[in-house]
């Protein structure tokens, strides 16, 4: 678009992966476990993830990820920086209008005639009113404000659980943050669907991996109350069947340092791969909960490790789900971190909207306890 210093989308197909810091009320059906009470998950099942998601989130408002001048007739300016407006702000209205999208904020700074735009803002969690006098650049029709926004992201991920009690769906294990800004993209509204990955940028020292993907846009997973430390989390939509075993989840007492698997997509269908937890880390707030190493040989020559794209894959120990990868070591792909699942599921309990979801009897396969090898090892 033109030169208003308010960024277009840029939502490339196909999608690499999201990144984090480093990256990246229904009745149980017979056979399941009962429905947690208030965060207590002893016992508590819930069917496997593992597979490769597409995620496109609109923001709740458009973030500011750049200022710049404009060189006009008078001189230079920089308009948003004069009314106070910094990078990683995100402004939720103009003259009163809600603002969801970048064409909205463009079209009134645009035809601003140069008079003053009243801009609600949000910095953290503080909001102030913002006024910007747009300057009319040399040469140019239409006025500017000075900076760059964007109003939506999009990448590839892993589905770490599904829950058919709630009809509840979380991955990642980490928020999705913005590229530009490292901070976490507020929601106004976001949808899952289904992915195909078809290529892998194999992880190196100093420069981590990642997967490839285009989104199948025929498997609609769902759609997204929250997107937070702990993973972004969704309601399902009554016709999203998934794939996998169920499975109990571990509590955080319960995940030992030793032999374990992930389970992920990265190489075109949901495989298991042999890893080592090799320490706990109680207390954790950062998706860091425990460190884990890729021991598998299969997984080391197909990607050199963890990757982008890995992060939500299910972590399983002794037959039971007990977290989700979240980073890689940049020093050694082979190493990363994992969360515990018991901080993801308290996370989509606590802020799962009123249940939209229709009971269906998802428990038909079981998990073989022990060390699974791959999808032919359920019962």
């Amino acid at each position: 678009m033109k030169q208003t210093r308010v960024k277009p989308r840029s939502l490339r197909k196909p999608f690499a992966a999201l990144a984090a810091a480093f990256l990246l009320a229904a009745i149980p059906p017979a056979g399941g476990a009962a429905v947690s009470a208030a965060g207590n998950f002893s016992g508590y099942e819930v069917i496997l993830g593992g597979s490769a998601f597409g995620v496109k989130i609109y923001a709740s408002g458009v973030m500011v990820v750049g200022l710049s001048d404009i060189e006009t007739d008078t001189g230079t300016r920089s308009p948003a920086y004069e009314a106070g407006i910094r990078v990683k702000d995100v402004i939720t209205a103009a003259c009163g209008e809600q603002i969801t999208t970048v064409e909205q904020l463009s079209e009134i700074l645009g035809g601003s005639g140069g008079q003053a735009v009243n801009l609600t803002v949000l910095r953290r969690e503080d909001t102030f009113e913002a006024v910007v006098l747009p300057a009319k650049p040399t040469g140019q029709e239409g006025y500017m404000a000075g900076m760059w926004v964007r109003d939506s992201t999009a990448g590839i991920g892993t589905l770490t659980f599904f829950d058919p009690h709630t009809g509840t769906f979380g991955g990642l294990g980490h928020a999705i943050c913005d590229v530009d800004t490292g901070e976490i993209v507020p929601i106004d509204k976001g949808t899952v669907v289904g992915a195909t990955i078809i290529d892998i940028r194999k992880g190196q020292k100093g420069a981590a991996g990642e997967l490839v993907g285009v989104f199948d846009d025929s498997i609609n997973i769902g759609t997204l109350f929250s997107n937070g430390k702990t993973g972004i989390f969704g309601q399902a939509v009554n016709t999203y069947v998934p794939s996998g075993p169920h499975i109990q989840v571990a509590l955080r007492g319960e995940v030992k340092t030793g032999p374990a698997h992930i389970v992920c997509s990265a190489s075109g269908s949901v495989q298991w791969y042999q890893i080592e937890i090799t320490k706990i880390i109680p207390g954790a707030v950062d998706g860091k909960s425990m460190c884990i190493s890729v021991t598998d040989p299969k997984m080391i020559e197909l990607t050199g490790g963890i990757v982008q794209g890995m992060s939500g894959s299910p972590i399983v120990q002794n037959g039971k789900l007990v977290g989700a990868v979240t980073h890689v070591m940049l020093s050694d792909p082979t190493k990363g971190y994992g969360i515990f699942i018991e901080s993801m599921l308290e996370t989509a309990e606590g802020q799962c909207p009123s249940a939209l979801f229709t009971a269906k009897s998802f428990f038909g396969k079981k998990i073989l306890p022990g060390s699974p090898k791959g999808w032919e090892n359920v019962l």
